[in-house]
């Protein structure tokens, strides 16, 4: 293993001993301990199992008591620390717009009876690849994407999805707040290019588009494939027979290849991973949408929310299986051939929140403590954000510290596991602003042998709503069947 070079540049070491400052200064309880906490979290060796772990490196000063009465009794002012991370240098897109990636990651917590605020949260993989409802804490994410073949990304919010909340009313507020903190920290300026937000099947993209309508924002968003879209309505003839006029046109169903007609853009491009990609585009499609569901306390008429329809074939996948289309919903009513390329790369580039989230799990262990009160969680949850935004700011400062069995890796390809290896001998050049722990005893506690009288509160788990409906596990469809129209 490799020692790390002297010299550094001090552009980039500056502005991670600034972000440290502000990060300090949104600390207003218990700051010096959650502080120290998240120092010990950048520069413990391996993947944190435990919380009481991250004690026992040089770097956390207080005793382990300290560590859990932080997270319990430490106030972070989150709304100062977002508008922080926001003004943060972002990485863009090779036109200059900044590419948003939303998803859900669940802190699962099925044994937790005396945790508040637990949903039934969806995931797959578990006991033979089934799927199934394990209750826990679903968390929504929002993080900026970067280009080119990286599992760097930059989170930019986080929000503890509670029961009952509307998955899709949440996720626009979630949106909203965060592009208006990024045009005030000067991210956007008018006459740029309209921001991206990418999202996967398990979000209503239609209805996203209609709540941001507003903003400088474009949704881009896979469809399952068994959707139906309909065409725009056709020409209004006069019928001396009179009667209403039609509102949709003709049906455009994703496994029924003769309603598809000629596309209005048509691409093939060849690449390295997929071989040739094949990506075929209609221009204004749009659901019909009924009076039901999320649309059913919809004042007057229904909208009509038409964009771009792009379908992508590829030749192989990496992984040896099978390559099944891909079916996306773009919010721009109609797009060039170049401008659907750039949508479906802009999509795949989504996979990267999945590294991100695989991260902070496996290696910074976001979700193994075994924390009792949301808010504690909560607090938890944004020491990973500001860790993990200390590690990409300290790109240009890392060396790689590799193992024997590795490959070399050049500077700045460099993941954000390999940069953690070495921020502790960075640590050691940079200041920290946290004061020295005071010393102190812990308290007697509970006598030996003596019963608790005061027994923890046990809570139901609740149901998150998606789309309008309760979450619950897919439908699937037989093949033959008829599609859904649902929009």
């Amino acid at each position: 293993m490799s020692l790390p070079c002297v010299g550094v540049p001090q552009d980039a070491l500056g502005q991670l001993s600034c972000f440290r400052a502000d990060f300090y200064d949104c600390l207003t309880g218990r700051a010096d301990a959650l502080f120290e906490l998240t120092d010990s979290l950048l520069c413990t060796d391996g993947p944190v199992k435990t919380l009481v772990g991250l004690a026992l490196a040089p770097e956390h000063r207080p005793g382990h008591g300290a560590l859990y009465g932080a997270l319990n009794q430490g106030r972070i002012e989150v709304a100062r620390l977002r508008q922080v991370l926001a003004s943060v240098p972002l990485s863009r897109a090779a036109d200059g717009r900044l590419v948003l990636a939303v998803d859900v990651a669940p802190w699962l917590r099925p044994d937790a009876a005396t945790s508040d605020a637990r949903s039934f949260c969806h995931t797959y993989g578990r006991g033979e690849n089934k799927h199934l409802m394990i209750p826990g804490w679903p968390c929504s994410w929002i993080v900026a994407l970067e280009t080119g073949r990286s599992s760097w990304t930059a989170p930019l919010d986080a929000l503890r999805l509670r029961p009952g909340d509307d998955l899709a009313a949440v996720t626009a507020d979630q949106v909203r707040d965060l592009v208006g903190r990024l045009i005030t920290a000067g991210q956007w300026h008018e006459g740029d290019p309209l921001m991206w937000i990418v999202i996967d099947a398990g979000y209503d993209v239609m209805r996203l588009s209609y709540l941001l309508r507003d903003l400088p924002v474009e949704l881009l968003g896979r469809l399952r494939s068994d959707r139906v879209m309909r065409r725009p309505a056709p020409p209004r003839v006069y019928d001396p027979k009179g009667g209403r006029p039609p509102k949709h046109g003709s049906e455009f169903i994703f496994k029924d290849a003769r309603t598809w007609v000629t596309p209005d853009a048509e691409t093939k491009t060849t690449t390295t991973r997929y071989g040739t990609a094949h990506a075929q585009g209609w221009d204004r499609l749009h659901p019909e949408l009924q009076q039901r569901s999320a649309w059913r306390d919809h004042p007057g008429k229904l909208p009509i929310i038409e964009g771009t329809v792009i379908r992508l074939q590829v030749d192989h996948l990496p992984s040896g299986g099978d390559p099944k289309p891909l079916w996306l919903w773009w919010s721009r009513p109609t797009a060039t051939p170049v401008d659907n390329d750039l949508a479906w790369q802009a999509f795949l580039r989504r996979f990267d929140i999945e590294h991100f989230c695989r991260m902070i799990k496996q290696t910074l262990g976001w979700s193994a403590p075994k924390l009792r009160d949301p808010e504690a969680a909560d607090n938890w949850t944004w020491l990973i954000i500001a860790a993990y935004t200390q590690l990409r700011l300290a790109r240009p400062l890392a060396v790689d510290l590799r193992r024997p069995w590795e490959r070399p890796v050049p500077s700045n390809r460099l993941t954000p596991a390999r940069v953690r290896r070495g921020f502790r001998h960075l640590h050691a050049k940079i200041s920290t602003p946290a004061g020295v722990p005071k010393p102190s005893r812990p308290g007697p506690g509970r006598p030996p042998g003596s019963k608790n009288r005061r027994p923890a509160k046990r809570y139901d788990v609740g149901l998150l709503l998606v789309t309008g409906a309760l979450h619950r596990r897919p439908t699937h469809h037989k093949i033959g069947t008829k599609p859904r129209r649902t929009g």
